[in-house]
């Protein structure tokens, strides 16, 4: 019985011809997947981020994954 009623809802789902995503956000629920990895940085660069994450009170590693990231768009920038 329960499997009829499964068939029967598949069958009445219908995808539209068109949808409007003039109005949607890109990457809103979009989130990267952490990836734990070892790098080399120098101590002065640790220690800056470290302060400010103090200051900031977030995560030292947020911030220098945000860093990062502000850096590919700039790049991208100047390579487009």
């Amino acid at each position: 019985m329960k499997q009829l009623k499964r068939d029967k809802e598949k069958e009445e789902f219908e995808l539209q011809a068109e949808y409007d995503f003039s109005k949607a956000i890109r990457g809103r629920f979009f989130r990267p997947k952490k990836v734990t990895t070892t790098i080399r940085i120098d101590n002065d660069i640790l220690l800056f981020f470290k302060k400010l994450a103090t200051e900031k009170k977030s995560a030292y590693q947020t911030l220098m994954n945000e860093a990062l990231r502000e850096y590919l768009k700039e790049a991208e920038k100047r390579c487009a």
